[in-house]
């Protein structure tokens, strides 16, 4: 077992979306509580540790991502001593705790922005980014919301407009002014000292703006869009130069590192939405004095070929250093993989494999909730769509509802989830995947990554040796994992159809993980359809 001071470095995290997850008091929205009751099953699957989707007060028009006060729960999930009692059952099973900190932008309703926008002297004044309108009225520069439209809105009692990367009620936090970026260190220092174990960090490249307001440059015709948005999103056709990413945000990230550190086995994961998704992870983790962890778009994409898995991984170890990845394929706001990936795939062998290839990977893991059983995107009616970026951008793009319905418990009414109708639909298709549809199926998915992950603690070389690519042919993707006098090579057949190698080292002997088959005919690998293969190097 790893040092538990280091548990996060190859650590599997399960990210519990709260809404979604289990109703413990028949309002058909999920609680801490219902999360409390069901950890005993998390532990089961063999993660490290819990990632909680945000649970703060907020009046709910991003789903939490928009904070009104930064140290309280809101009454909807339950309160703060149902949080205690989350924390200490979680502990007690040996799960650590991470929850998410969305610290670049607050509610329109937080005081701190309520007291800003009265005018242009009070002492919030300079807290948010404010800015006087160009001569002609239009906003200061041509920066985009990812929700839709430009990223400014004018308010009349200031007579500027502020600036808000998402919704028009999430207002920009300044990290130019220092009191700013000190109160919000201060308040994570409040959930470190309740006992959290970690930090998951909402778009941590977003603090710092350009503090001159330049506008950002087009995409040039032919290259390649931010993965940060769907294509259909106009945000896609600007190169983000100015409104994120920016240089100033290093200093910040080892400020923070400096209050992690004074907590130790804490730890931090970032998400990088970025025009250079990889290029931005490493240099937001190397060094060992900013982020512990940081996560890209580059899996949670369209893209999944063996070709473009490899390329992944050259180039983050081309650029990576001493930095440290957490790779995910699925999460509270993307398509689930099981649909963006393999919806043209065998919908119970592939999430199989696709699951064996992430674990394997050199790095730590977010899984979130659901993939574990392999559950497709759910299809939401428009009217019953919640999310706001859906409603903005629908039919092209159809919102972040479809990864956020209700975990399906049962295959009985509302999937077990809740005595009434929830707030978003149990997708009938989930009801056969259900926990207790699968819970003593040897060969269900759910098995399967509970085997694999049993497997992956076992095993060294997989929570943080390195990684080796190796040539296993155009269709597979193979590589080796090594540490100390351990080597373990791993083959992955992602297609549909039966694949061939020559293994390009010699083999001592075949491991046998969950249901995984592949046969070996001296140096000739067959991996059947769906299937992966894991073996002792000699």
């Amino acid at each position: 077992m790893q040092d538990n001071m280091m548990w996060w470095r190859g650590g599997v995290i399960y990210q519990i979306y709260p809404r979604s997850f289990l109703d413990s008091r028949g309002d058909g929205v999920g609680d801490l509580n219902g999360i409390t009751e069901k950890l005993d099953y998390v532990a089961s699957l063999n993660v490290d540790g819990i990632w909680l989707s945000p649970f703060f007060t907020s009046p709910m028009l991003d789903f939490g991502y928009d904070v009104s006060d930064y140290r309280d729960v809101d009454p909807m999930f339950g309160t703060l001593e149902d949080f205690k009692a989350l924390l200490e059952k979680a502990h007690s099973l040996g799960l650590k705790v991470m929850i998410d900190q969305v610290i670049s932008h607050t509610s329109d309703q937080h005081p701190w922005f309520q007291e800003s926008r009265q005018d242009r002297t009070n002492p919030k004044a300079d807290w948010f980014v404010w800015a006087d309108p160009k001569p002609d009225g239009t906003p200061p520069n041509n920066w985009l919301s990812i929700f839709g439209g430009s990223a400014w809105t004018f308010d009349s009692r200031r007579q500027q407009y502020y600036l808000h990367n998402f919704l028009t009620s999430q207002p920009d936090v300044n990290f130019h002014n220092p009191e700013a970026r000190q109160a919000q260190l201060d308040n994570m220092r409040f959930w470190l000292d309740l006992g959290v174990d970690g930090f998951r960090l909402d778009t941590v490249n977003f603090y710092f703006h350009d503090a001159e307001l330049r506008d950002n440059p087009p995409v040039p015709k032919g290259e390649a869009k931010t993965l940060g948005a769907p294509e259909a999103n106009p945000y896609t056709w600007q190169r983000h130069v100015y409104d994120l990413s920016r240089p100033e945000n290093l200093d910040f990230l080892k400020d923070l590192r400096a209050l992690m550190d004074e907590y130790p086995g804490t730890t931090t994961v970032g998400e990088i939405g970025d025009d250079n998704p990889l290029e931005r992870m490493a240099e937001y983790t190397a060094g060992g004095n900013k982020l512990h962890m940081a996560y890209t778009f580059d899996l949670l994409n369209m893209p999944h070929s063996a070709s473009y898995l490899r390329e992944v991984i050259e180039r983050f170890q081309r650029l990576a250093g001493d930095a440290w990845p957490c790779w995910a394929t699925s999460n509270h706001d993307v398509v689930r993989s099981a649909t963006r990936w393999g919806a043209d795939e065998d919908p119970h062998a592939y999430p199989k494999v696709m699951l064996a290839m992430l674990f394997s990977l050199r790095g730590s893991v977010c899984l979130y909730q659901g993939e574990e059983l392999g559950l497709p995107e759910a299809d939401v009616p428009f009217e019953r769509i919640q999310d706001p970026y859906g409603k903005v951008l629908w039919p092209e793009f159809k919102g972040r509802d479809g990864c956020r319905t209700p975990m399906p418990w049962t295959d009985g009414e509302q999937g077990g989830f809740s005595p009434v109708e929830p707030w978003l639909p149990m997708e009938a298709r989930h009801l056969d995947l259900a926990v207790s549809r699968q819970q003593d199926d040897p060969n269900a998915t759910l098995n399967t990554v509970r085997a694999l992950l049993a497997f992956r603690r076992s095993q060294p070389a997989m929570f943080d040796g390195d990684l080796a690519l190796v040539d296993v042919g155009e269709e597979l993707l193979g590589f080796t994992r090594q540490k100390g006098d351990e080597t373990l090579l791993c083959v992955f057949n992602l297609t549909g159809q039966e694949q061939q190698t020559t293994l390009p080292v010699e083999v001592a002997s075949d491991l046998p993980v969950a249901q995984f088959t592949a046969t070996r005919d001296g140096s000739t690998l067959t991996l059947p359809a769906y299937q992966a293969a894991f073996m002792q190097v000699a």
